[in-house]
């Protein structure tokens, strides 16, 4: 089995550090604001940056090859239904979770979802929230699945693949060597910490945001066995983009729904989500161990 390169692996991680970082570190200095139209630009380009490192580290300091090593392919097989559907299947798992918390309760009028918009939103935008609720003939959670399952592997998969060519193409292939799970773990960590600076700008968890980065290393150590798994049965870094894209669009339908709790609580960031990507990892440990015909060690 191949060794780790870890001059090359450190430098990766370096130069995505200190893009990303210094990117977050301007847009707070110059009077950013999170949950902004200027933000939200300045998120999308925060995802690209794993993509940049990976071109600089890959091609320009070691003049490698890049498409075939990190397998760049739209070769489909059923692993890519499956990054396109999952991350809906666990959104609403996660809400299912999240109602059996106590003081959390179900709200078709998404009355819990205005109440957290108030901090972000105007009295006049909330009041045509919700109106526009109120005259929906489709329920807005059904409504934002359907765009969801839309943007998820088109749109924002195009994000999503600026982070996975780093995380699932780059670093899995170079720690491959400590095994899937360990690989998995040190990936999910590095992945996790990354999101620090926006994380305590307001990012997922605006009221707490700095036990929010500790939730969020978490929280990708979790995600990282299921994302990484499904880029190795997929043979496709783009699956791995897609379901991360997906995700991503989906994620908000676990708290649409949902009144009462916090953002440590509730929701797929929350413990709410850490119980159901613990219950998916085992069942891709079993899946692994007993039914796949090419089991990953």
């Amino acid at each position: 089995m191949k060794s780790i390169n870890i001059k090359k692996t450190v430098l990766f991680v370096i130069l995505t550090y200190s893009f990303s970082w210094l990117l977050a570190g301007l847009f707070y200095a110059f009077g950013g604001k999170w949950n902004s139209p200027s933000a939200f630009i300045m998120a999308i380009g925060y995802m690209f940056i794993p993509m940049i490192a990976v071109f600089i580290v890959q091609k320009a300091v070691y003049k490698e090859a890049l498409i075939k090593p990190y397998n760049i392919t739209f070769k489909l097989n059923v692993w890519w239904l499956v990054a396109w559907l999952l991350p809906s299947v666990i959104s609403f798992a996660s809400m299912g979770v999240s109602l059996g918390f106590r003081d959390v309760s179900y709200s078709a009028d998404l009355a819990g979802l205005v109440e957290r918009f108030k901090t972000v939103l105007t009295p006049e935008q909330i009041t045509q929230m919700e109106l526009e609720t109120a005259q929906a003939r489709i329920h807005p959670l059904i409504l934002s699945l359907i765009q969801g399952l839309a943007v998820g592997p088109t749109i924002n998969a195009v994000a999503g693949f600026g982070e996975e060519l780093g995380w699932r193409g780059f670093l899995q292939k170079e720690l491959n060597a400590m095994g899937f799970y360990r690989s998995s773990i040190v990936t999910g960590a590095i992945w996790g910490l990354w999101h620090a600076p926006i994380i305590l700008q307001g990012h997922n968890y605006p009221e707490h945001p700095i036990i929010g980065v500790f939730m969020m290393i978490v929280w990708c150590i979790l995600l990282a066995p299921i994302f990484s798994y499904v880029r190795m049965k997929s043979k496709s870094v783009i699956a791995a983009a897609i379901i991360h894209g997906s995700l991503n669009s989906t994620a908000g339908l676990a708290i649409m729904v949902v009144k009462g709790g916090n953002d440590l609580l509730i929701g797929v960031t929350g413990f709410a989500g850490f119980i159901v990507l613990t219950a998916l990892n085992a069942l891709l440990f079993l899946h692994n161990r007993f039914l796949s015909k090419d089991p990953i060690n």
